[in-house]
C-alpha cells in the first residue's frame, strides 16, 4: 500500500511540473495555448447543449472556475494511476506522457484560432512530466534488485543484509523519495509563480493602457434618461453580466490590433484602433441580454455604449450580391453571425469602444465588441472584436447555429418581477412590487400584474429613452394575510403579448410569464 500511494505521489507531482512548465511556456508565447485552457476550451466546444444551459443555470459566472477544477481533479487521478503502473512497468510512464502530450496537443490545435505553434507547450510539458516521474520512480521504493542490500531483507545468494547503523534501509528510501519530491514540488512552485507573473504583467500592462486611453466625444450623444426612472436603470459596468467560453480573458494589444473587413465586399477595409476613433462615434443606451437568460434570469443589463456606427461602414466597403451575413470573430477565435439585413435596416448597430463613460473592460469586450439592438448576444454581440467577414447564410454557420442555435436571434418580448423576493415574508398593507419589462425594438405598451391567478391589473410604466431599452413598472399592492402567488406580463409596442407558454433557453429563447411566491404576515 505504501507503494502504491507514494507511485501515485509520484505521479501527481509530476503532472504538476508538467503543467506548471507548459503554462510558463504559453505564458511567455501564446496565452491562449496553455493547455489547462485549450482542453477547458475543447470540452466546452464539445459539451451537449444542455449540459451547458444547465452549468450557466446552476453555476452563473462560477461556471467557468467548476471545468477548470474538474480537469485538474481528472488530470490528477490519471497521473497518480500513472505512477503506479509506473512502478511495476516502466512503459506506462512513456505511455502516460504520450496519452497526456497529445491530448493537451489536440485541444490546442481544436481551437479556431490555432496554429501548429499552439502544440507546443503541451507537448513540452508531456516530455517534461514523463521526464520527471521516469525520474521519480526508482526514488519512489527500492527495486527488486537493491531489497537484499538496502533493506536488510535476503539477497540473490540468500544473505541477510543488515540495515546501515541507527536507520533502516526502509528509512533512507523514503528520505531519498521525500528529498526528490521536495525538489519537484520547489520546481513546479516556481515555474507555476513565474507563469503566473508574466500574466499578471501582460494584465497590467493590458490595464495600464486601457486606463490612460481617452475616448473622443460623441458626434451623436445618447437622449438623456428621462427623469423619473428608478435606481438601476443603468446597469454598473461592475454588475454587468458575463456569458461566455472563454476561460481567460484576452489581452490584446491596441497597438497591434486590428479590425479586418472582408468577404463578399468591393473594397476590403482595414482599421486599427485609432482609425476606429478617427470616425464618428454614437452613444446609446442599449439593453443586451443573453439568450441563456430562463424565465425571471439576471443574465441581462442596460449600458451607455459608444461606438461607430456599423451600417455605414458595411456600406462603404461595399455588399456584393447575394451576401446576407455578417460573421464576426473574436480574439480566442469565437464566431457570431448577424443577418446583414438587421444591420442595415436603421437600427444603431455598432462596434463597440466604450461602456458607461469608460473604455471597455476587458470582461466586456475590451477593446472593441460588436452589438445588434434587438438581438440576444450570441446573434449579435461578438466581444474581443478582429475580423469581420460578409458572407451567407447557406456557406457558413456560426459557433452557435453549429450547435443547433437558430441563425436569427430576435429578443423576444419578456418582463421580470425584481421586486418582492421569492419567498419574501411582508406585512399586510400596500406593498410594492416592481420590476422591469423588455421587447428591444419594438418597446413596451403595457405591463399587468396578476395575484393568485386573478384579475389582470396595469402596472406604471416608468420613462425610457427609448425602444431599445427596457422598461422600469411598478405596481401598488394591497396585501392581505398568507400566501400569494404574483405573476407579471407584457404587451410589446406592435401590441403583440408576451406568450404564456413555458420554453427553455434552446434554441431560440426562454418564454413564460416570471412568477414569484411570497407570504403576507
Amino acid at each position: 500500500m505504501q507503494r502504491i500511494m507514494v507511485g501515485a505521489a509520484s505521479g501527481i507531482l509530476a503532472a504538476g511540473f508538467g503543467v506548471a512548465a507548459a503554462e510558463l511556456l504559453a505564458a511567455a508565447t501564446r496565452p491562449q495555448a496553455g493547455p489547462l485552457v485549450a482542453v477547458g476550451g475543447a470540452l466546452i466546444d464539445a459539451t451537449p447543449t444542455a449540459v451547458k444551459e444547465f452549468a450557466v443555470r446552476e453555476l452563473g459566472t462560477y461556471d467557468k472556475p467548476a471545468l477548470l477544477a474538474g480537469i485538474i481533479v481528472v488530470l490528477l487521478l490519471f497521473t497518480a494511476l500513472t505512477g503506479v503502473l509506473g512502478l511495476r512497468r516502466r512503459i506506462a510512464v512513456a505511455a502516460g506522457a504520450v496519452l497526456f502530450g497529445a491530448a493537451g496537443a489536440a485541444a490546442a490545435l481544436s481551437r479556431p484560432a490555432a496554429g501548429m505553434v499552439d502544440a507546443v507547450p503541451s507537448l513540452f510539458g508531456a516530455v517534461t512530466a514523463g521526464a520527471v516521474l521516469w525520474w521519480l520512480l526508482p526514488r519512489a521504493a527500492p527495486g527488486p534488485a537493491d531489497l537484499g542490500t538496502r533493506t536488510g531483507e535476503p539477497s540473490a545468494e540468500g544473505a541477510q543484509a543488515p540495515p546501515a547503523p541507527g536507520v533502516s534501509g526502509r528509512d533512507v528510501d523514503r528520505r531519498a523519495f521525500l528529498r526528490a519530491a521536495a525538489l519537484v514540488a520547489g520546481g513546479t512552485a516556481m515555474a507555476g509563480g513565474s507563469a503566473q507573473w508574466l500574466r499578471r504583467a501582460r494584465a497590467g500592462a493590458a490595464a495600464k493602457t486601457r486606463e490612460a486611453l481617452r475616448l473622443p466625444a460623441p458626434a451623436s450623444p445618447a437622449r438623456p434618461v428621462p427623469p423619473g426612472t428608478g435606481p438601476g436603470f443603468v446597469t454598473a459596468t461592475r454588475d454587468f453580466y458575463r456569458v461566455d467560453t472563454a476561460l481567460t480573458l484576452p489581452r490584446i494589444d491596441l497597438d497591434t490590433w486590428r479590425l479586418r473587413l472582408h468577404g463578399m465586399v468591393d473594397t476590403e477595409i482595414e482599421l486599427s484602433f485609432d482609425d476606429l476613433l478617427g470616425r464618428p462615434l454614437m452613444e446609446r443606451d442599449i439593453t443586451l441580454n443573453c439568450v441563456s437568460n430562463e424565465v425571471g434570469g439576471p443574465y441581462i443589463g442596460t449600458a451607455r455604449w459608444l461606438g461607430v456606427p456599423l451600417g455605414p461602414l458595411l456600406r462603404e466597403a461595399g455588399l456584393r450580391a447575394g451576401a446576407d451575413q455578417l460573421i464576426a470573430r473574436s480574439a480566442e477565435g469565437m464566431t457570431i453571425g448577424t443577418p446583414l439585413d438587421v444591420l442595415l435596416d436603421g437600427r444603431d448597430a455598432m462596434l463597440v469602444v466604450g461602456m458607461n463613460g469608460e473604455p471597455l473592460p476587458p470582461a466586456n469586450g475590451f477593446p472593441v465588441r460588436m452589438l445588434t439592438p434587438g438581438l440576444y448576444g450570441y446573434a449579435g454581440a461578438c466581444k474581443w472584436l478582429t475580423e469581420l467577414q460578409v458572407t451567407t447564410i447557406a456557406d457558413f454557420d456560426a459557433y452557435w447555429v453549429e450547435r443547433g442555435w437558430a441563425a436569427r436571434g430576435p429578443v423576444k418580448t419578456a418582463s421580470r418581477i425584481d421586486r418582492p423576493k421569492p419567498f419574501a415574508r411582508l406585512t399586510a398593507g400596500t406593498q410594492i412590487i416592481a420590476g422591469v419589462a423588455w421587447a428591444q425594438g419594438r418597446g413596451i405598451r403595457t405591463v399587468e400584474i396578476s395575484i393568485d391567478g386573478g384579475a389582470w391589473n396595469p402596472a406604471e410604466l416608468l420613462p425610457v429613452p427609448s425602444t431599445d431599452t427596457w422598461v422600469q413598472w411598478r405596481h401598488a399592492w394591497n396585501a392581505t394575510p398568507g400566501p400569494h402567488s404574483i405573476a407579471v406580463r407584457a404587451t410589446d409596442g406592435t401590441g403583440s403579448p408576451q406568450t404564456e407558454e413555458r420554453a427553455t433557453p434552446f434554441p431560440d429563447g426562454a418564454t413564460g410569464w416570471h412568477t414569484t411566491t411570497v407570504t403576507i404576515t
